[in-house]
């Protein structure tokens, strides 16, 4: 397998959406929001499979891995990636952060955040986020994901309280 070139001072994201969802409108705005800050970006497209997201975490090493979702099912299957991330040892340590519509029924709930921030999530966004609140997420983060935004606390301040992990790690 092939590695991904050393970047140039770039924060490099893999791109993804859950493996349940078809949607790529929402890849295509993420990837040009990230790219026109200057990051690069790793889009696998709608409908990964979860092992397909572990095995380009490991051949991309991104900075991040950035999962969108629209078709409701984030909580569940974004749950079930996410802990598979977090059991391998090669992308246990990457952040990772969801957003998008996250629940079939109605606005993501504090209680659904959390659930996400305890299966493994650094950061979860509905799909009502300010973008520039993702924007200085994205632009604070660390190598190490238990460091997730010591470098702006000021984008965790802009996070609900919920969408924080129970540990004191800030999302």
């Amino acid at each position: 397998m092939r590695t991904v070139a050393q970047r140039d001072g770039r924060r490099r994201i893999l791109l993804s959406t859950i493996s349940s969802d078809a949607h790529t409108w929402n890849l295509v705005f993420l990837q040009l929001l990230l790219e026109e800050s200057g990051h690069e970006v790793v889009n696998l497209g709608p409908c990964v499979p979860d092992q397909l997201l572990i095995e380009s975490a490991r051949r991309v090493r991104p900075d991040a891995v950035v999962i969108s979702t629209v078709n409701g099912h984030g909580e569940l299957d974004g749950a079930r990636a996410v802990r598979k991330l977090r059991a391998d040892p090669v992308a246990r340590d990457i952040p990772v952060i969801i957003g998008g519509k996250l629940g079939t029924i109605g606005e993501t709930s504090d209680a659904a955040a959390a659930s996400l921030i305890e299966a493994g999530f650094d950061a979860v966004f509905s799909d009502t986020a300010d973008t520039a609140v993702f924007g200085r997420l994205i632009a604070a983060l660390p190598a190490a994901r238990t460091a997730a935004l010591s470098a702006a606390p000021e984008a965790s301040e802009a996070l609900p309280r919920a969408h924080r992990t129970a540990e004191g790690r800030q999302a």
